[in-house]
């Protein structure tokens, strides 16, 4: 009897196991999702009011230099057929409350370093 009982348990076991991939799950973002095109709209010199207007308020300011944002998107993904989980960040740095460098995963356009007319 005690033998049934372990081979029908192993048998639901290995069963349940081989239709995991039948479960769905979510995907996961976190973040701010910047699009490029809204990153290419980034110039050298505008103001924090022009920045957040543009991409959004960051996620991370730096509690010790208020001239550092950081933008950070994180997506983990429910299950491995709809891609890899990945991760984007890009990092602003403000001189006098204006747009001095822009680090990160994001490709700049070509005008970056030309500024605004205010």
């Amino acid at each position: 009897m005690k033998l049934q009982h372990l081979l029908v348990i192993l048998g639901i076991t290995l069963t349940s196991t081989a239709c995991t991939n039948w479960i769905y799950r979510i995907d996961v973002p976190q973040g701010n999702f910047l699009d490029e095109r809204d990153v290419k709209k980034l110039r050298v010199g505008m103001t924090k009011e022009q920045v957040k207007y543009v991409l959004g308020n960051p996620v991370v300011k730096d509690s010790f230099d208020d001239d550092t944002w950081y933008y950070v998107y994180d997506m983990k993904r429910g299950m491995r057929k709809r891609g890899e989980d990945f991760q984007k960040q890009m990092t602003i740095n403000f001189v006098d409350n204006k747009v001095d460098t822009v680090e990160g995963d994001f490709e700049l356009s070509e005008e970056f370093n030309v500024p605004l007319d205010n």
